[in-house]
């Protein structure tokens, strides 16, 4: 039991990926330099690829060994690779970020690396598995526009199974969760622009206030969560953006707001969303006004599938230890477009903890400048991407 002897030797490998990506961060759809270290990594181990969009690397590993017990498999795996728009504020270790105003401040930096890592390990293997090892080095997951176009390309078109995982700061260190059923919310975006008729505020009645029924609109979304949805059903309303008015004295003839909606089934999803557009256009239809309610999809809910998640804790005993494996973690709020391929195929994200006390640093929230990770933390994760998809594609689980 614990890390298998083919990646401790490549611990340096790993940790140096990680550390060259931390340096090197890029936004969303423009990880143009992080998709050519990728390629030339997979260059390296001899590992075929090509692009998915302008900066998605997709990469297959063909095994060339005796068919597994149960046929022959294919697998993905998938690591994100973009970074975000804020300032790394650690100080003190040479991998801070080099660019200013971007930092890999949740850890898809080491999803690339771990994930870089695991298929020149796999790749080295490919004579003990048939079937096939699909890897999804994935953009713009921060912005919910990179797994599908991951799916829109066909690449989940036979996949029998995708797994994923994040790193997770309030996990410690030498954990991972493997944990069933709904884990991260779906995310909507809405706008709703609001056309009212201005007038002087001192003759009200001769127009329609914009910025009183959007005011009315904000007030009233919080009753689908209070009033019309199930008190044991998770679901957030939130407006986060309210603009209107061009003077103070000035009945406001143009209002817009933009907020989000989350939710953990499709079903309350689409009912939550439904309601949303029917408050706002019902209430300016009451007072005159004009509505125009936009939404965009950036994250359907994520759902862990209860086989894959057995199957995937079987292997991480090796690794782990069963008691070091939590099938219980809180839901979370927060979305991830790998739903997108578990819509598509069986499979689970996991979440590998990374706190380490000894490091303030690595207890920090993702998405805070002095975000950091116990780099040992991720030997646990890379052997975990391995070994699920040996024992799966020979049959051993599954």
């Amino acid at each position: 039991m614990g890390i298998k002897a083919y990646i401790q030797e490549e611990r340096d490998y790993l940790i140096g990926l990680r550390r060259y990506f931390h340096a090197h961060p890029e936004a969303s759809l423009e990880e143009y330099e992080t998709a050519k270290k990728i390629e030339e990594e997979l260059d390296k181990s001899g590992i075929p690829h090509k692009r998915v969009g302008d900066t998605g690397v997709y990469a297959w590993i063909d095994g060339t060994g005796p068919e597994g017990a149960k046929g022959q498999r294919t697998m993905a795996l998938r690591a994100d690779t973009d970074a975000l728009r804020m300032e790394d504020l650690k100080e003190g270790v040479p991998y801070r970020s080099q660019k200013e105003g971007l930092c890999h401040a949740c850890g898809h930096d080491a999803h690339t690396a771990m994930l870089l890592t695991a298929a020149k390990v796999l790749q080295a293997k490919k004579n003990e598995f048939s079937g096939q090892i699909r890897l999804f080095f994935q953009q713009a997951e921060e912005i919910g526009a990179g797994a599908r176009q991951f799916v829109a390309a066909g690449l989940m078109e036979g996949v029998d199974r995708v797994y994923g995982s994040h790193v997770c700061s309030s996990l410690p260190a030498g954990t991972i969760s493997l944990t069933p059923g709904p884990r991260n919310a779906s995310c909507d975006y809405f706008r709703i622009r609001i056309t009212g008729k201005g007038a002087h505020v001192s003759t009200p009645h001769l127009g329609v206030d914009a910025l009183y029924i959007a005011s009315q609109i904000v007030v009233n979304l919080q009753s689908i969560v209070a009033r019309r949805t199930d008190p044991l059903d998770t679901v957030v309303v939130g407006v986060g953006k309210l603009t209107a008015g061009t003077a103070y004295n000035i009945v406001a003839e143009q209002a817009e707001l933009e907020g989000t909606t989350r939710c953990f089934s499709p079903e309350t999803r689409e009912r939550t969303n439904r309601r949303v557009r029917e408050t706002a256009e019902e209430l300016c239809r009451l007072y005159g006004a004009e509505a125009e309610v936009e939404f965009k999809d950036f994250a359907a809910p994520l759902i862990n599938d209860s086989t894959a998640a057995a199957e995937a804790t079987r292997v991480a005993e090796e690794i782990y230890g069963p008691d070091r494996i939590i099938h219980d973690q809180q839901k979370a709020l927060g979305a991830d477009d790998f739903a997108d391929y578990l819509a598509k195929a069986k499979g689970i994200y996991g979440f590998i903890g990374t706190g380490n006390p000894a490091d303030p640093n690595t207890l920090s929230a993702h998405h805070h400048g002095l975000f950091d990770l116990d780099e040992e933390s991720l030997l646990g994760g890379c052997n975990l991407y391995v070994d699920y998809a040996l024992a799966y594609l020979k049959g051993e689980v599954g």
